[in-house]
């Protein structure tokens, strides 16, 4: 049976391809990953994703891989609606996105994703529970502002494993966002110390309220994952797949928790 669902998710020079954290939101649903959005305050918004999501719910898709340059051409052509408008106040179109071949639909950012499949597969799991929905929009928002300290880890080492035709549309936009050039973003010596227990303290706000819910569970809502444990998951996973000396590291921050959500969250990380 042919699939129904086509996810779009960007390639990298990796064995398995994926990289991104947003898309993995969805994939692992069914991916975030920083996008330009104003390069004066050097703020970055997430493109949410969704292969967890797509897993996660054992719905039947298939994966198009995009390059950068390609993207936006490719978005223009289905009809889908721009994620948000560039500084310059024309369109931004980004990934993750699915064609929901059955309905027609198609839909970007990971958050929204869930709350589609949701709710147009009912007897599947779900990854946003019963009236948590507002809840979800408002974690991300939340954990996304903890988040800008990996940016300086992150991008550097993303952009190093994108293939070459994506890695010359990457790299002179983060460039011109941060204000330095790539190969002096990465932090070196003692600043490496500084900068990366700041990654640690924002992973530990998190952990402090994974606590504050139930104590001991692995998960944010209790005994099983939801969208935002899923969530949290594409940002660990990014790091192990980038970072992995890294990722190392963060395995045994705040009692092993990452390690653990990372286990249990593998089962959800088939590429198709």
């Amino acid at each position: 049976m042919a699939s129904s669902i086509v996810f779009y998710d960007i390639p990298s020079s990796l064995p398995d391809k994926a990289w991104s954290p947003n898309t993995w939101k969805t994939r692992c649903a069914t991916s975030i990953w920083p996008d330009v959005q104003s390069a004066d305050s050097k703020t970055l918004t997430m493109v949410p994703d969704g292969r967890y999501a797509l897993n996660f719910k054992g719905l039947s898709y298939r994966t198009v891989w995009l390059e950068y340059p390609e993207i936006e051409p490719k978005l223009r052509e289905m009809g889908a609606a721009p994620t948000r408008n560039k500084p310059d106040g024309r369109p931004h179109y980004t990934l993750p996105l699915i064609h929901d071949l059955s309905t027609g639909v198609v839909i970007a950012e990971s958050s929204r994703i869930a709350a589609y499949l949701d709710a147009t597969y009912p007897d599947t799991p779900r990854l946003m529970p019963e009236g948590t929905i507002g809840f979800h929009f408002a974690f991300e928002d939340a954990a996304l502002a903890l988040l800008p300290p990996i940016w300086k880890y992150a991008i550097p080492a993303s952009c190093a494993k994108l293939n070459p035709v994506s890695e010359a549309y990457f790299r002179p936009t983060r460039e011109a966002t941060f204000g330095v050039a790539m190969k002096d973003m990465m932090p070196t010596g003692e600043a490496d110390v500084v900068e990366w227990q700041k990654v640690k303290n924002s992973f530990g706000k998190m952990d402090g309220w994974i606590r504050d819910n139930s104590e001991g569970s692995v998960y944010l809502m209790g005994d099983a994952p939801c969208y935002a444990d899923l969530w949290m998951a594409a940002y660990v996973i990014w790091i192990k797949l980038v970072l992995p000396e890294k990722f190392e590291d963060l395995k045994s921050w705040h009692d092993g928790r990452w390690a653990k959500l990372a286990e249990n969250m593998a089962k959800y990380e088939t590429i198709v």
